[in-house]
């Protein structure tokens, strides 16, 4: 029976890494999905299989986890999505430490490699679940977005970040202090909140990327505390591509993950960016038609304000009836945009928007001046064009997508409020630029209704 735990272990192992790769192609991405759910499944059987499995609490906690998850995932809105997966991330750290302190009052007296794994699925868990909660908090806007920030921070982080390696010794030391475990366990969950308070709403697909990689090097190491071969894989699987996508992250933004975690970003603006001044040039549904239906081509530039106004139906039939027009219409899609990673790409796939239809910044700025129209749908720091002429800017550096290059920028916005990150934008009061003022799904439903009734 042990040799064929072991082998389903194996097959399951291999379904996540192909799963995982198919995921980086949207056209794979479904059966990749469904790969390495398979592969889940068959890990999870192998497991129930084990000698000496009770299956009672095992079927109530089937019975009340799946019911919360299938409601929860029946009822979440699409803007919802960011807190959700924070919430996931959350809840993967917390079994961990769970699962750590168990094994801790089961196994006492364990062999110093156990009492590291046990200390380190605590204080990774720990972290992973009160950061995330933090996370969901600003996402969900349930507190300010801002960095919350105090004379200090960084030597009181870094203090308490030296006590957890500390105590992680005393622990594996002592072989048997569960007061050292307690205090590790409170430790951590500070650590967590510490460390994700100062950290901006702007920085918050980083930090989400991060906190999934904790989730998953906590469950790595609860891995080596109950010896669970396809748990070790899985969670050095989620931790390193959560790694990974994290640096890619910070790649789109320009700067370090020191920077994004220590530097406060958006907590406050120099006098030289305070305000920009000039005049918005408003202009209405009927004026934006004309533009429209004399362009050849076409780009728009989704952000949370699409998910928010749940426009991206509309913007995908705008679209269509744009290349009915005989236009060329293209989806620029920054990293960063939105407040996870792929938020919009997980919006326009839901609208059914090809995928080749999708450009990265790299690939669309070098052609951007020979663009007609580029739309902006609720975007506002990754159209900053603070960003390439402000050094002052806390944008400053970070590659954008250059929309202030096309012949006409049209923006659609509720008013002139600066976005998420708090940084003012020159785009609105550039010439070439007119604003759009008003729900984008309202406001792109009257321009579906100027073509169609052309």
């Amino acid at each position: 029976m042990s040799a064929l735990i072991n082998f389903s272990y194996i097959v399951a192992a291999i379904l996540f890494i192909f799963g995982l790769k198919m995921l980086s192609s949207a056209d794979t991405a479904r059966r990749g999905n469904m790969v390495s759910a398979t592969g889940m499944l068959i890990a999870i059987l192998a497991t129930l299989l084990s000698e000496g499995m009770s299956y009672h609490w095992i079927l109530v906690g089937l019975l009340v986890g799946g019911s919360i998850g299938a409601f929860a995932a029946k009822t979440v809105k699409m803007t919802s999505m960011p807190e959700m997966v924070a919430l996931f991330n959350g809840f993967g750290g917390i079994a961990s430490l769970l699962v750590g302190w168990a094994e801790f009052h089961a196994h006492r007296g364990s062999a110093t490699f156990t009492l590291v794994a046990i200390a380190l699925a605590v204080l990774i868990g720990g972290i992973t679940f009160s950061g995330s909660l933090i996370a969901y908090a600003k996402l969900a806007e349930k507190m300010d977005g801002k960095p919350l920030l105090f004379s200090g921070q960084q030597v009181v982080n870094a203090g308490l970040l030296a006590a957890a390696v500390l105590f992680i010794i005393l622990f594996a030391a002592s072989g048997n202090a569960y007061g050292i475990l307690i205090a590790l366990i409170f430790l951590a969950l500070a650590l967590g909140v510490l460390a994700v308070i100062p950290i901006g709403g702007a920085d918050m697909p980083v930090v989400i990327a991060l906190l999934n990689s904790y989730s998953g090097l906590a469950a790595c190491a609860a891995g080596f505390v109950i010896l669970n071969n396809v748990l070790i894989v899985a969670g050095a699987l989620v931790g390193a591509s959560g790694l990974i996508l994290t640096t890619i992250m910070c790649k789109a933004m320009n700067r370090s993950l020191a920077n994004v975690l220590f530097s406060g970003f958006g907590s406050a603006q120099s006098g030289a960016t305070a305000g920009y001044q000039g005049e918005a040039r408003p202009v209405s549904v009927d004026d934006a038609y004309y533009i429209l239906e004399a362009a050849r081509s076409v780009v728009f530039v989704p952000g949370y304000g699409m998910a928010v106004a749940q426009a991206q139906h509309v913007v995908r039939e705008l679209g269509e009836l744009l290349e009915a027009n005989g236009a060329e219409v293209k989806y620029a899609i920054h990293p960063v945009a939105g407040r996870m990673p792929g938020h919009m790409n997980v919006l326009l796939a839901e609208a059914s928007v090809p995928y080749e239809q999708l450009v990265v910044p790299e690939d669309v700025n070098p052609i951007m001046s020979t663009v007609d129209v580029a739309i902006v749908i609720g975007a506002n720091d990754v159209v900053n064009p603070a960003a390439r002429e402000d050094e002052n800017s806390p944008l400053w550096g970070m590659p954008i997508i250059n929309v202030d290059h096309a012949r006409t920028c049209i923006v659609c916005k509720r008013s002139l409020n600066p976005g998420f990150a708090g940084v003012d934008n020159p785009l609105f009061f550039k010439e070439n630029n007119r604003m759009l003022f008003g729900d984008a799904k309202k406001s792109f439903q009257g321009l579906v209704a100027a073509f169609k009734d052309g």
